[in-house]
């Protein structure tokens, strides 16, 4: 059992640290309050090679292994949780779009993303309902060498940022439920495309909203996968994302974490400093076990799907603890440092807002122990 990172891997996360300290870290509360994350920062990532590495070098990749993505994902979450987005979306989008869209469709569009030219977002909740994700009614209809799209996408990360959406479309009936759904590549600039933005607590610089389709048509050589079996084909994709959401979030932990540590060092209370307390240092103690805990059954998943193993569980587990512990720390680190934690001087708060949304997107906990449950009960 090997648990240690290798010096390729160590050399990649002291540069993308030194990238995320240097230049995301200083713009985090920026991007939160313009609401946008700049397409200069998203390009430097592409230059720097972190947008989907795992992807084969025919799409734009670099043949990159799983768990040198979270790593990338992890650093660059530590200086800014929102940007850490970009890769995330570029590694879920960028399997998809490289296992399941026609060659020459998928080059075109994995080049613009990895190079950090074009972004991609996933379309695949609706009003009526998200958990209940093979629930849909957006439509697809065919009419010659077309599928025509009416209906509504919502709470969409990215939606009024992105170039490009990964659509989930019904082409069969609500009765077949994941049975009649498909899936389309569609550019954002197609006729018939509008969005929205919500007003959100938390993520603000990802942004999220709608996207109606009103008769668009989108090209039957779009389509993803086998038609009816898009949903069933593209979804096991999430099993990757969700060990990625789950370091996006520790790294946030972490880096909180970090900080408090810090600062127990040099505030002082009663003449001592406060790391003197263990009022202060116990909470933060028990936290570090848990953060280094989840940290490492992440990187198993991830260790996993490159060895080709089941993770199915075991990236559920990632995206239920994840984001609750994460949540967890961040509010116990802000505490530790009194009023002063409470500005917005201080990262703490946003980055409570941040990770607060991930107990929600991307499937609820009550999903992932549904899955988990379903993995351990006997057969």
């Amino acid at each position: 059992m090997n648990f240690g990172f290798n010096e390729e891997q160590n050399a990649i996360r002291e540069v993308v640290a030194r990238f995320s300290a240097e230049v995301l870290a200083p713009g985090y509360r920026k991007r939160d309050q313009e609401g946008v994350i700049e397409r200069d920062v998203i390009r430097q990532l592409g230059e720097m090679g972190l947008l989907g590495g795992e992807l084969p070098e025919e799409f734009g990749g670099s043949g990159m292994d799983c768990v040198t993505s979270g790593l990338i994902i992890e650093e660059i979450s530590k200086g800014d949780f929102n940007v850490g987005y970009i890769p995330l979306l570029t590694s879920l989008n960028g399997q998809i779009i490289a296992s399941h869209a026609a060659p020459d469709l998928a080059k075109e569009w994995l080049h613009g993303m990895t190079t950090g030219q074009r972004v991609a977002c996933i379309a695949l909740t609706e009003p009526h309902g998200g958990s209940d994700a093979a629930n849909l009614r957006l439509k697809a209809e065919k009419k010659g060498d077309v599928y025509v799209l009416n209906g509504e996408k919502t709470s969409i990360s990215m939606a009024d940022q992105a170039d490009v959406a990964v659509v989930f479309a019904r082409t069969g009936t609500v009765e077949q439920r994941a049975s009649g759904i498909s899936a389309f590549l569609v550019p954002m600039n197609t006729p018939g495309i509008t969005t929205t933005r919500f007003e959100d607590n938390g993520q603000r610089a990802i942004g999220r909203g709608s996207i109606f389709f009103d008769n668009v048509e989108v090209p039957a050589s779009h389509m993803m996968g086998e038609e009816g079996k898009g949903f069933k084909q593209v979804m096991q994709g999430f099993d990757y994302s969700r060990a990625l959401i789950g370091l996006q979030c520790l790294a946030v932990a972490q880096q909180s974490l970090e900080e408090t540590w810090q600062w127990l060092t040099e505030r002082t209370a009663f003449g001592q400093n406060l790391s003197a307390f263990q009022g202060l240092t116990h909470p933060l103690a028990e936290y570090q076990t848990y953060v280094h805990a989840a940290r490492m059954q992440c990187y198993h998943a991830l260790w996993l799907k490159d060895n080709n193993l089941p993770h199915n569980a075991e990236a559920a587990m990632n995206k239920w603890w994840g984001p609750k512990l994460a949540f967890d720390v961040v509010k116990q680190c802000l505490l530790a440092h009194g009023h002063t934690g409470w500005g917005e001087d201080l990262p703490f708060a946003q980055r409570l807002r941040d990770v607060l949304g991930l107990q929600i997107g991307d499937g609820t906990a009550q999903i992932m122990k549904n899955i988990i449950a379903r993995e351990y009960l006997p057969k």
